[in-house]
């Protein structure tokens, strides 16, 4: 390759971005490679809310990294999925619509727009041939086919239940998306309505959703979030009979320490329990309802608050305890939630720190019925143990350990039929159901002669209606009545029956928007199919995905909800593998500079790509971006920093043309320098396979110094031109217009620089070079050991203290000096001469 040098004083990163630009446009640069000689590499983005505010150079920190990902393994010699699309249903586009007065569809193409804009002028090398939007109706027509393939599975069901409602949406949430008692979108306290409501049943799936965890690469954070939320525990459910006004009921409790069963002294109901109207006494009924009433108010978070006072009202009922036959006040409080168990817990005062502080509030009985065993220490506030000993004042149980104890506690309700051995699960079925316009049409009919009737397959999408009745644009305004809007279309609303023919109404409620990013991920591969969601040789080709990466904050929601709709379809047969994200990582917050916070419109605290990629380029932003911390990491933007970066392009820019004139100078190979260059090939590329661009950069950025400190040595043209080649394309992914224009300009080169492959190091001249150090304790020589000729002096210390020998020599005497003589010797200095 003859080299164009063209001497330029500074880097001209505008004119430089205009010219390749368009170029790489018109190669189509980074489609999806389609060569069945090579590996393929799924690597995906989380799909993005566009919102309007646009992207700030925190969104960045997810976008950039896999960008340079793609590029990585491109060179490598893989074929790359790397696509980008929306996920643009949702409150935030509608309540943006609302309050502008525009149709959600024209505030979402908006949003997407900026989106789309502002990504590709930081150059994210997305294939965008693959686009699409969670609110395309070629798309949402497949998010209620698999709607209609739960239901068919009996996995979708409708039912009335107390749901959370935020006032300011107007619409049900489910629990994953209420956040310290308020609204994940519009951060409103949120309330109780009861509804009846669409869901899915995820806990058949729990047991699966816990085991498989073993199968993915994701951080053990994560790991530790869904097991968390799934809460699976073993235990047994306990009946407690009662009697009211001559009828019988029956109050299931799941208690995980059934040897504790003979120390109850009484039971507690959650507010939302729905036997406290039945069982409660006449004159308690006033009381019962306003806590009741006030209860409702409060959110789980305030309820479970470890601080809060516990507070509940006796119903004036008792039931009838299991195993002694004795009565059992039966109580409300608010500390019971309906969500876990039954909604109903049995009180052990003398063994449960909750039900002692309530038992003393409330001047109960506190009866002991364990005690440690004589090797086990006290556990819990004085006169609670909670620990598990030995069982006593507990009839022909005592003395037995807690563990036989509950297991013939519990063989002994099963033979009387007041109780089983259980699993309980801490999560509940997916809430779907949204009481709003902007999602998905549930592709559900309701006929009063056929019931419940799902829609033909043949006739979806079932379109969101534009229009209404008057031939106005649609109100999509919420109703207020906890009703969703499409329920006023009433030529969109009454259709006949697909069974009988005869009258019905459509389902108006429409789709959580997690149902549509639940499986976005297998539309991509291969985005334009009609008569399909997915072609299934191109799914088993590109999934699962090798490298999924977004914020931590979906754990519990998007994340779970997608292993279980992958679940469903491997069980249906449409799919080959159970998990469809082999790697997850999350990408660390960039706070503002401004107030250390995270960046919002709202605060006025954002930093936009737009105005960074203005002043230093898109080299420099991307390449800051990178070189911030590490990549799971938070960090602060700090402006001097990305100025440091630009003098590092600069740097190179330089270098690279003022070398280009000794390129065809002759002389000897000087090994060291051949050293370096695949010492920093190995570095670079170990860094970037494991995700850690910020030393990757730092890498490059060390090698370009010591090939500045180089310029006069004597090196021949050759390796001079061979060092520039490696760092330009080891910086290519990161940094990709300044790195394209010395591969044409400096070195000459011919297609795209994006197109040359990875370089490769030889193991033996990247080895590190190896000393020997003598080992000295007081001047006497006790060890040695072999290390890197660039050990830290630090690091000899502390490899030198850890030695056997050394230990052993210093027998417990105070260290007062370690003296370190670089490349030599280590002298441990104790205070015993």
């Amino acid at each position: 390759m003859k080299p164009r040098v063209k001497q330029t004083e500074r880097y001209d990163f505008r004119t430089v971005e205009n010219r390749w630009r368009p170029i790489w446009e018109a190669m189509d640069l980074y489609a999806a490679g389609n060569d069945p000689g090579k590996p393929d590499r799924y690597i995906l983005d989380f799909f993005p809310y566009p919102s309007g505010d646009g992207l700030s150079v925190g969104h960045c920190r997810n976008y950039v990294p896999t960008c340079v990902d793609a590029r990585f393994y491109r060179m490598r010699g893989y074929n790359v999925l790397h696509p980008m699309g929306w996920d643009a249903f949702g409150l935030p586009a509608e309540n943006y619509a609302i309050e502008h007065g525009i149709h959600p569809s024209e505030s979402s193409r908006r949003f997407s727009d900026t989106y789309r804009r502002q990504m590709k002028l930081v150059e994210c090398s997305y294939d965008w041939s693959r686009e699409f939007s969670s609110t395309d109706p070629d798309y949402y027509r497949w998010t209620q086919w698999f709607f209609l393939l739960l239901f068919r599975r009996g996995l979708a069901y409708q039912a009335f239940g107390q749901q959370w409602w935020c006032p300011h949406c107007q619409t049900i949430l489910a629990n994953e998306q209420v956040e310290n008692g308020r609204c994940w979108r519009c951060d409103s306290p949120v309330t109780r309505k009861s509804l009846k409501q669409w869901f899915f049943r995820i806990t058949d799936y729990a047991d699966r959703l816990l085991a498989d965890l073993d199968l993915v690469e994701w951080p053990e954070r994560i790991k530790a979030m869904q097991r968390n939320w799934i809460g699976r525990s073993e235990g047994t459910e306990v009946v407690f009979s009662i009697e009211v006004d001559g009828e019988s009921h029956t109050i299931p409790v799941f208690t995980t320490r059934p040897d504790t069963l003979l120390g109850v002294t009484f039971l507690a109901l959650a507010p939302e329990h729905p036997l406290i109207t039945d069982i409660t006494n006449a004159d308690q009924a006033d009381e019962v309802r306003d806590y009741v009433s006030a209860s409702q108010r409060l959110t789980e978070i305030d309820r479970m608050t470890a601080d809060k006072e516990k507070t509940g009202v006796f119903t004036g009922a008792y039931a009838i305890h299991p195993l002694s036959g004795e009565g059992i006040p039966i109580w409300v409080a608010d500390y019971v939630l309906p969500s876990y168990g039954s909604g109903a817990v049995m009180g052990v005062p003398a063994h449960d720190e909750r039900d002692h502080a309530f038992a003393q509030r409330y001047g109960l009985p506190i009866k002991e019925v364990l005690i440690p065993s004589p090797d086990e220490s006290e556990d819990g506030e004085k006169g609670c143990f909670t620990g598990k000993g030995m069982m006593v004042n507990s009839g022909s149980y005592t003395g037995l350990d807690s563990t036989t104890g509950a297991e013939k506690i519990t063989a002994d309700l099963e033979a009387d039929g007041q109780g089983h051995a259980t699993v309980n699960y801490r999560m509940r079925d997916w809430l779907i159901s949204r009481q709003r316009y902007w999602g998905a049409p549930i592709p559900i009919i309701h006929c009063e002669r056929c019931g419940v009737v799902p829609v033909p397959e043949e006739d979806l999408p079932v379109r969101l209606p534009e229009v209404g009745d008057d031939g106005q644009p649609v109100d999509f305004r919420p109703a207020g009545d906890g009703r969703s809007p499409l329920a006023r279309v009433g030529w969109w609303l009454n259709v006949p029956c697909p069974q009988c023919g005869g009258p019905a109404q459509r389902e108006t409620d429409t789709m959580d928007g997690f149902a549509c990013s639940s499986w976005y991920f297998l539309r991509f591969a291969s985005p334009h199919e009609t008569d399909r969601p997915f072609d299934p040789d191109a799914v088993a080709r590109w999934l699962p995905v090798d490298a999924y990466v977004g914020g931590a904050e979906h754990a519990v929601g998007h994340l779970m909800y997608s292993r279980f709709w992958t679940k469903v379809m491997a069980d249906a047969g449409l799919i080959h593998f159970t998990e469809p994200f082999t790697q997850l990582r999350n990408q660390g917050m960039v706070l503002s500079p401004v107030d250390g916070k995270k960046m919002s419109k709202s605060k006025g605290n954002v930093i936009t790509p737009d105005e960074v990629v203005a002043e230093h380029g898109t080299d420099a932003l991307r390449a800051y971006l990178l070189f911030l911390g590490p990549f799971d990491a938070e960090v602060i933007w700090d402006d001097r920093g990305i100025v440091g970066v630009n003098r590092f392009l600069e740097r190179f820019w330089k270098l690279a043309q003022d070398v280009a004139v000794q390129f065809e100078s002759p002389g000897s190979t000087n090994v060291e320098f051949e050293r370096v260059r695949h010492q920093t090939i190995r570095r670079v590329t170990h860094d970037m396979e494991q995700f850690r661009f910020n030393t990757a950069v730092a890498a490059l950025m060390e090698y370009v110094n010591y090939l500045v400190r180089s310029r006069d040595a004597a090196i021949p043209g050759q390796q001079w031109r061979t060092a520039v080649e490696t760092v330009t394309l080891l910086l290519a992914p990161i940094a990709p217009f300044i790195t394209e224009e010395v591969w044409h300009e400096v070195l000459g080169g011919t297609d795209s620089v994006h197109r040359q492959s990875w370089p490769v190091f030889d193991e033996s001249l990247a080895a590190d070079e190896v000393v020997t150090i003598v080992v000295q304790v007081n001047g006497k020589l006790r060890d040695r050991m072999e290390v890197t000729s660039d050990i830290t002096d630090d690091e000899l210390r502390r490899i030198a203290l850890s030695q056997p020998a050394v230990q052993a020599a210093i027998d417990g005497s105070v260290v007062e000096n370690v003296v370190v003589v670089p490349g030599r010797l280590v002298n441990v200095v104790t205070g015993a001469q």
